[in-house]
């Protein structure tokens, strides 16, 4: 009879823990889903744009001014602050300046015609790294993310120039990423990434998360090129699958896009609890 009863109770525990775990994961796709939202409307307006020509401007014009009245929107209605904005525009700055160099060395191409083009590059193209800029900051508010045992900052700010800056130089000297990755493992080993779901924290290894983060980019980096986006040289005559090799170069600039904003993060917290300190003190 004590078996039974047990047997039962057990049941009814795995029954609850399931439920409970389908819960969340739901909850946490429905946040991850919120944070995508500018990248989705990005991948949503290549394949449109792709299907149904707009008329007066070139497709490329088209998708700049999509993706401004987005960014508009969005910092509007709430879904993205003003401080994330700013980072957000900083990433466009830096990946608007990738694209002009890789353009011009070969790597990549924007084959359509576009008024608002700077050295053969569209200007929409610096979103595509805002919209990573934009999910991280956005999934770091809303899954309340946390760093533990974090590098200091005169190992973080040098590994991440020493990473954007390889993307420039391995076109003139030796490629040094797999060095970098194996730097990042080093001084990320003992660092880990904390995040809550309906009250609950989780915590995984902040290099794994890399390396997700980076496959995912890859996937989307795929479904942008297949609607036209941009082209690769292997790309000319018929689409393909991007290299897989792409990964390491995506996982470095996730590596590169979570340093910068992990670090602006954190400079905000130290003045915000210096503001709070100074307003504590007897007057």
């Amino acid at each position: 009879m004590n078996s039974i009863i047990h047997n039962t109770s057990q049941k009814e525990t795995w029954s609850v823990q399931l439920k409970r775990g389908v819960e969340q994961f739901v909850r946490f796709g429905w946040d991850q889903a919120l944070s995508c939202l500018f990248p989705v409307v990005i991948f949503a307006s290549l394949a449109i744009t792709q299907i149904v020509p707009l008329p007066f401007l070139p497709r490329y014009d088209w998708l700049l001014i999509i993706f401004l009245l987005m960014q508009v929107w969005m910092v509007r209605s709430g879904l993205e602050t003003r401080d994330e904005l700013k980072v957000i525009t900083l990433f466009h700055l830096i990946g608007l300046t990738l694209e002009v160099f890789k353009v011009h060395m070969g790597s990549w191409s924007y084959p359509e015609e576009g008024y608002f083009k700077i050295f053969g590059v569209p200007l929409y193209s610096g979103f595509m790294y805002a919209s990573v800029a934009s999910y991280l900051c956005q999934a770091w508010r809303r899954l309340k993310v946390e760093l533990v045992n974090w590098p200091a900052f005169l190992a973080v700010v040098p590994l991440a120039a020493a990473i954007y800056l390889n993307f420039f130089t391995h076109h003139f000297w030796v490629d040094i990423r797999w060095w970098l990755s194996t730097l990042v493992l080093i001084v990320f080993w003992k660092s880990w990434v904390t995040y809550e779901i309906a009250g609950t924290r989780y915590r995984m290894p902040l290099t794994l998360s890399f390396v997700l983060i980076g496959f995912f980019i890859w996937v989307a980096e795929n479904i942008a090129t297949f609607f036209g986006a941009w082209e690769y040289p292997n790309q000319t005559d018929a689409w393909s699958l991007v290299h897989l090799g792409k990964v390491s170069s995506w996982l470095l600039l996730v590596i590169v896009s979570f340093l910068i904003v992990a670090t602006l993060k954190q400079a905000k917290g130290k003045i915000s609890a210096n503001r709070k300190s100074v307003q504590n003190l007897p007057s």
